[in-house]
């Protein structure tokens, strides 16, 4: 379970005060004479710091706050204020679909999304008094059903359309709709536009549109997926990841992808990082490491990538190895950011976003010694 879910913002549960009483714990044992150094405060209110749970080499990582306590809680977006996330979060066996929150003052989250169908990918309008993001509701009650084939496969719902809700879970109205998958959808930092991902065209493209979901342009025209694009901060460029064909492999890998496409659904098993204008212009392949690239955004100064990969994988690793790297605009001078691996299989970071001042990272983590499958919302002081 998460730290505190509910439509109100909840009380604290067992998780958390334990994580609390620990700290209450370790501060009075010890010499009580000797002078310490206070804690900093959290960049979002009910954060708590973990600096045990930094590794060797995270060197960018100051300070490291965690903010959920179990459960799947993934994609945190900062709003434009710095001080709220907005998150998806998955409880179960309180439900089976990710379901939209955001976080509160008083340290809690708030559910926004209205517990119909399943949700992915939120994020914040400008003025932060409210969030989009993509559901199922006009087609599904309850959690759809996916079989999953023989590899990993992501499902692309036709049914998923685009909403803006409130932060109090209410007035929510439809922002891009239409048969066909409509998610992934994220915001200018100028907030001017609106970029997501589309079907409309025959094939997963980047389409952009204004704060109405009016004015539809579309971006990409490549066969093969495009998709979970971000903005540089000056609203010139697009950062996304791509499908990447094996040279002299091509025509079969191109015929599977379309062969899965119809049946809605994608292998992102082989992924790059690619940047393009919004105007569909300039694009122009970043990563070539081969494996799944993802989750790319820009660093504050619009002159470097931090993205999820797990090229570094070795052959015969049990698991999945994801880990934050950086590189240039044009994949030079790649770095490792985070380093967790518990050896069991579970080692995952990844999702990270920049506040807008640059100060902090945002991103989701298996670390933290939870059970099998859980991540979780961290934090971290950035260091450059």
């Amino acid at each position: 379970m998460p730290r505190s879910v509910s439509n109100e913002f909840p009380r604290a549960d067992a998780g958390f005060l334990s994580a609390v009483s620990l700290a209450v714990a370790a501060c009075a044992s010890g010499d009580r004479a000797t002078e310490r150094v206070p804690a900093p405060d959290p960049p979002v209110t009910g954060a708590v710091l973990v600096n045990e749970l930094i590794q060797p080499g995270e060197t960018h990582f100051k300070n490291l706050w965690r903010l959920t306590f179990g459960g799947q809680n993934a994609e945190a977006y900062w709003n434009y204020a710095d001080d709220r996330l907005s998150l998806q979060i998955t409880s179960d066996p309180e439900w089976d679909c990710d379901r939209i929150f955001v976080t509160g003052a008083d340290g809690g989250v708030r559910q926004v999304s209205n517990g119909q169908g399943v949700t992915t990918c939120a994020f914040f309008m400008p003025g932060d008094d409210e969030v989009l993001y993509a559901s199922t509701q006009s087609s599904h009650g309850a959690c759809p059903k996916f079989k999953r084939g023989r590899t990993y496969t992501w499902p692309i719902w036709p049914e998923y359309d685009i909403y803006v809700s409130n932060l109090e879970g209410g007035g929510e109205r439809v922002l891009v709709d239409g048969y066909g998958y409509d998610a992934e959808a994220t915001v200018s930092p100028r907030g001017d536009r609106i970029v997501f991902t589309s079907t409309r065209s025959g094939d997963l493209e980047l389409w952009t549109c204004d704060l109405e979901g009016g004015d539809l342009r579309q971006v990409t025209d490549t066969l093969g997926y495009d998709g979970g694009a971000f903005f540089s901060h000056d609203g010139e460029s697009l950062v996304f990841r791509a499908t990447a064909w094996t040279p002299g492999a091509e025509a079969a890998e191109q015929s599977s992808y379309i062969e899965e496409y119809q049946r809605w659904r994608v292998k992102p098993n082989r992924m790059e990082i690619f940047t393009i204008r919004p105007d569909g212009e300039a694009r122009a392949q970043v990563t070539d490491l081969g494996g799944a690239n993802f989750a790319p955004y820009f660093f504050p100064d619009d002159r470097r990538i931090i993205f999820a990969t797990n090229h570094h994988n070795p052959k015969g690793k049990p698991g999945l190895n994801f880990d934050l790297f950086a590189c240039d605009l044009d994949g030079g001078n790649l770095e490792q950011i985070t380093t967790f691996d518990d050896g069991l299989g579970r080692q995952f970071d990844s999702f990270p976003m920049f506040s807008h001042d640059g100060r902090f990272l945002a991103f989701s983590s298996n670390r933290g010694g939870g059970k099998a499958g859980d991540t979780d919302v961290f934090i971290a002081e950035w260091a450059p």
